[in-house]
């Protein structure tokens, strides 16, 4: 992506030595209210200087979304980017606080930048529509109110249902899938082993409830041709020995059950 130039501007000398001595907030504020009356040139020239100071804003800013699938030196030129968006957007004027301004507007710019090209996992069109929208809107507000606007607040202005702009927010950073082989810190398993395993006795559960009221009705000698059939791997000739009957006719009885099961299972679905 395009590199943005960071190296220092050519101001007045006498702005940049009493400025040096101030605090960052303190410096910026003198420099937006000189901006109220200065002329474009003059401006423009204030405008850069603020954005200078406030570097480190910008990289603070970057740095909480790093190792999330985005190369951190393209995050940083983002946060530059957004940086200047908000020295220029910046209105004195509304309010005096440019930091509860700029943070707000920088971290929409990454979040858009995340948004275009971070993506592993899309979220619903839906809620990718939403977090647009809420970025385009969360600067105004936070400069309108003088703090970071409440999800309700959010939800209001945009016409949006409350519970999508929780999800919308909750889904920013959500960029890039956690690894299964993470370990939590409460433990030496990683995710992925503390995940549940298929049961191997699932997939005859419902043939299972649907046989039970059929079970219920069998005589014993029924009830125990099944259960040595088909639980136990008994032979018909054992199941016979049992029962005290003949192999041929443990096989005739076996098949005239299995058939009536069949019948009466179909005839209730």
């Amino acid at each position: 992506m395009a590199t943005l130039i960071t190296e220092p501007l050519t101001h007045d000398p006498t702005d940049v030595e009493e400025l040096a001595a101030l605090p960052r907030r303190e410096a910026t504020q003198r420099l937006l209210e000189q901006c109220v009356t200065a002329d474009e040139d003059r401006r423009r020239a204030l405008q850069d200087r603020i954005v200078e100071i406030n570097l480190q804003i910008a990289v603070d800013v970057a740095r909480r979304y790093r190792s999330r699938g985005v190369a951190i030196e393209d995050l940083e030129q983002v946060a530059y980017l957004g940086l200047v968006k908000a020295a220029r957007g910046f209105d004195p004027e509304r309010a005096t606080d440019f930091l509860s301004y700029a943070v707000p507007t920088i971290r929409g710019e990454v979040r858009r930048y995340f948004r275009d090209h971070g993506w592993t996992v899309r979220p619903p069109r839906t809620v990718q529509q939403a977090q647009a929208r809420i970025t385009a809107v969360e600067s105004d507000l936070c400069q309108e109110l003088g703090r970071a606007p409440r999800p309700t607040e959010i939800a209001e202005r945009l016409d949006l249902d409350l519970d999508l702009v929780v999800e919308a927010l909750a889904a920013n950073g959500c960029f890039s899938p956690t690894s299964l082989d993470a370990t939590p810190g409460d433990g030496d398993a990683g995710i992925g082993d503390r995940l549940g395993d298929e049961d191997a006795s699932f997939d005859s559960a419902e043939a299972r409830v649907a046989l039970r009221p059929l079970l219920e009705h069998l005589d014993r000698r029924e009830r125990i041709m099944l259960e040595m059939r088909f639980f136990k791997g008994a032979t018909q000739s054992e199941i016979g020995e049992v029962l005290g009957i003949t192999q041929m006719q443990v096989s005739r009885l076996l098949s005239a059950l299995l058939a009536r099961l069949r019948d009466e299972l179909g005839s209730l679905t």
